[in-house]
């Protein structure tokens, strides 16, 4: 008991391998799931993230809060896409988890683990609800953090029977594969077009950094499934407007879409799409609340824009695994009073 009241007034800060260790794929896909879910039925606080652009560069800065029941928290990252040639992740950052008794804070997370996790995990999830049970052809495009991440999600989501990858990167379409060989046991064939990638597959996954589309509606077998990931903001796109407007659309938080996805907005703009092209959010298909693929040769996609509540419901899984198994490192940080004298 006296551990317990110890550590109580401790903030546990968690490293990216305590988050790697703690967090499995597995595990993530059944927690997006609740969370999803949950935030689809108006159980929890999610304003739209806010975001700081740095002068005269792509580079940002953003802050997404969110209360999930009594998990409160937020995410604090920097955002640098030219991260991508260099040895620096492109996001970087920590999720703060507080409870909501008296407001202490509780741990300090890295960011850039729960991210790669996470979102993979969402897209393992929206795969596992739309895509088509016998899917196993997976295309990745983009070969960085997120690639190695949505290829284990996807193998937890359905059966693989092949696997390609396209990225720009010759060197790094290759430390892909022996990543995925080492870590995953997965063969990987790498391609040196997307269109080569995706011709025939049933899952892809678009993971880059373009702000240009890299997939094309053309290109799409019937029966396939997207999971269009690596654009957040309005004026990024890596689906082009036929991709889009073939698709049964399904996203994250419909109004996140509506103010920040420009997978959705170019096209809208074009009027190609209207707001009912949103056929419903991942947590009302968890729920049973809409319906998801309609069809065997119908096209499915997931847009991908990540909510706080995702990361907040890690933070609050990490932390009591954290307590429970003694892991992370403890600060007394501050958030009581001295004792009066």
């Amino acid at each position: 008991m006296a551990r317990q009241q110890n550590l109580s007034v401790h903030t546990i800060v968690l490293s990216h391998a305590d988050v790697v260790r703690l967090l499995p794929m597995a595990t993530c896909i059944d927690l997006m799931a609740d969370a999803l879910a949950a935030a689809s039925r108006g159980e929890a606080v999610l304003p739209l993230r806010t975001v700081m652009r740095l002068p005269d560069s792509p580079n940002a800065f953003g802050l997404m809060p969110a209360l999930l029941g009594d998990s409160l928290g937020a995410k604090i990252i920097t955002v640098f896409p030219g991260n991508d040639a260099t040895p620096y992740e492109s996001h970087i950052g920590v999720v703060l988890y507080f409870e909501t008794t008296n407001g202490q804070l509780r741990a300090i997370i890295d960011a850039s683990s729960i991210t790669a996790i996470r979102t993979a995990a969402v897209s393992g999830l929206a795969t596992q609800l739309l895509a088509r049970k016998d899917a196993g052809d997976l295309a990745l495009l983009g070969g960085g953090v997120q690639a190695l991440t949505h290829l284990e999600a996807m193998a937890c989501a359905r059966r693989l029977r092949r696997v390609r990858l396209w990225s720009r990167s010759e060197e790094r379409r290759t430390s892909f594969t022996r990543q995925a060989k080492s870590r995953l046991g997965v063969d990987v064939e790498t391609c040196d077009s997307a269109h080569a990638a995706v011709d025939g597959a049933d899952i892809i996954c678009t993971v880059t950094a373009s702000r240009e589309p890299v997939l094309r509606g053309e290109w799409l077998a019937p029966g396939a499934h997207i999971n269009a990931v690596g654009a957040s903001i309005r004026n990024a796109r890596e689906l082009d407007t036929a991709a889009v407007a073939r698709a049964r659309l399904f996203v994250d938080r419909r109004e996140s879409t509506l103010n920040e996805a420009g997978d959705f907005l170019i096209p809208h703009s074009e009027g190609a799409i209207t707001d009912e092209h949103i056929r419903g959010e991942i947590g009302q298909l968890v729920a049973g609340t809409v319906e998801g693929r309609t069809q065997q040769d119908e096209i499915t996609l997931f847009k991908s824009l990540g909510l706080a509540v995702e990361d907040v419901a890690c933070a609050a899984y990490l932390y009591k695994r954290a307590i429970s198994e003694g892991a992370g490192t403890r600060l007394a940080i501050g958030g009581m009073r001295e004792p009066a004298h």
